[in-house]
């Protein structure tokens, strides 16, 4: 299967689609911060999240084929992939990162086998020691826990996700995390709401700043029809169904 980054303009805090075509990068300052209405309003804790492409099409199938198919080998295609859009991330040369996968509940990870988010931030770590010699990257199995088993977020609201989660994980060893940059690793960024809550509990125990990584994310709308041309007149409106994970 063939999978590609996302490409188009994005929200300089989450990551999420700005649904502007591919050519008003070029009117833009550079390093202009380019913020959603929900980041706007109230960004969220983490300094940045970044994904390496949508969660659609080959992408999908591989996540799902690694999550839900047990194939685990996946995890180190997927991590490695990661890698290019973790490079991007604006850390100041010479850090140390810590690298924390989101946990799984005990009960979740002893049905499935293995944690899907820790196998990609594995690999991840594996490509960023071999080709990022700017920072120093250290994976952190365990740096978080998730302390009940919540509800599938698959069927949630946005604010039902987040009650969902409320409460769920706390860090196992705070001296640890304290004055550290920590980079959190899943495989998807649906809402943010995982993304939220692990990144306040390492804050609140005292990490430096969180940055956020996952393998995919989920867009309203994308800009590559814009570029191919699909839209045929300022106000069609083409949407997306958000992936339901």
């Amino acid at each position: 299967m063939a999978v590609t980054p996302q490409t188009g303009v994005l929200c300089s805090h989450c990551g999420e689609d700005l649904g502007l075509p591919q050519s008003s990068l070029a009117h833009l300052a550079a390093g202009e911060p380019r913020l959603c209405d929900a980041c706007q309003e109230r960004p969220e804790a983490f300094s940045q999240a970044v994904a390496y492409g949508r969660y659609e099409n080959e992408l999908r199938g591989l996540i799902h084929l690694l999550k839900y198919g047990g194939m685990k080998p996946i995890a180190n295609r997927l991590g490695q992939r990661l890698a290019s859009a973790v490079a991007g991330l604006p850390i100041d040369p010479g850090t140390e990162v810590l690298v924390v996968p989101v946990p799984l509940y005990r009960a979740k990870r002893r049905q499935r086998g293995f944690n899907h988010a820790e196998r990609i931030a594995s690999a991840l770590v594996r490509e960023l020691q071999c080709t990022d010699k700017a920072h120093r990257w250290t994976m952190a199995r365990g740096g978080l826990q998730r302390q009940r088993a919540t509800d599938s977020q698959s069927r949630l609201s946005p604010q039902g996700r987040r009650r969902n989660l409320r409460g769920a994980f706390a860090v196992r060893d705070a001296a640890r995390v304290r004055d550290r940059e920590v980079l959190l690793v899943d495989d998807i960024y649906t809402t943010g709401a995982t993304a939220a809550a692990c990144s306040r509990v390492l804050l609140r125990a005292g990490a430096k700043a969180v940055w956020v990584a996952t393998v995919a994310r989920t867009q309203r709308e994308g800009v590559a029809l814009w570029d191919a041309g699909a839209l045929t007149s300022a106000g069609e409106r083409v949407g997306f169904e958000r992936a339901g994970l």
